[in-house]
């Protein structure tokens, strides 16, 4: 049980950072930004926000789980 929260708080913290556009360089993150429309964005940063949510919930599940069940 406790590796499946780990596995998807991780999923979800990448998937929030590549959504985000954490991991690029500021001029690919600047290009990116000025070829995309306002919806898309707001989208992108929807689905960032919503899975680093999940990702941080399930981690401190997982945590949770491991510090008071063993």
């Amino acid at each position: 049980m406790i590796q499946f929260f780990l596995i998807v708080g991780i999923v979800g913290i990448i998937i929030s950072g590549v959504f985000i556009g954490a991991w690029v360089d500021g001029d690919r993150q600047r290009g990116n930004f000025y070829s995309s429309t306002p919806e898309d964005r707001n989208s992108r940063t929807k689905i960032a926000l919503i899975s680093g949510f999940v990702g941080i919930i399930s981690l401190l599940i997982s945590g949770l789980i491991y510090f008071i069940f063993q």
